[in-house]
């Protein structure tokens, strides 16, 4: 009586092996994306952000000089909010790509390693059974030689 197991891994795992963690770099993009993202790249920093303040500034003195309250709120909600916080936003955006690349990377890390270890224990377990083989090996001999007695 032989213990008949026969380890078969899963092919996920040799594929995500070869593969890596994904990463919104990796991402296949057109000419249209290359685009979209050379000006999301630019657009995206806090330098871009403190350009557009300069450039609502040069209509604050236009709203200021109209006497309006209407006219400043507009300035306001309309020209220096709209153009800074877009910058401002995509800034954290790529902030947050950044550690979700991250955290995506140290998962896959994480299961690369959990694994890993699987495999140790498969290993480990295929001496246990060679083990438990040898030890019912020598029951049923012994067993035999009791019976003949």
């Amino acid at each position: 009586m032989a213990i008949t197991f026969v380890h078969v891994p899963h092919p996920h795992i040799a594929k995500r092996a070869k593969t890596g963690p994904a990463k919104t770099t990796d991402e296949h993009v057109g000419f249209n994306g290359k685009i979209a993202l050379a000006l999301t790249t630019v657009v995206g920093t806090m330098w871009c952000a403190y350009a557009f303040s300069v450039l609502a500034f040069f209509a604050l003195p236009s709203a200021i000089s109209s006497g309006s309250v209407l006219q400043l709120i507009q300035w306001l909600s309309q020209t220096f909010i709209q153009l800074v916080m877009l910058s401002v936003i995509m800034v954290g955006q790529n902030i947050l790509s950044r550690a979700s690349d991250k955290r995506a990377e140290m998962t896959y890390e994480d299961a690369d390693a959990t694994f890993h270890e699987a495999s140790q224990i498969q290993a480990h377990l295929i001496e246990q059974d060679h083990a438990i083989d040898s030890l019912l090996e020598k029951v049923i001999t012994l067993e035999a030689a009791l019976a003949k007695r």
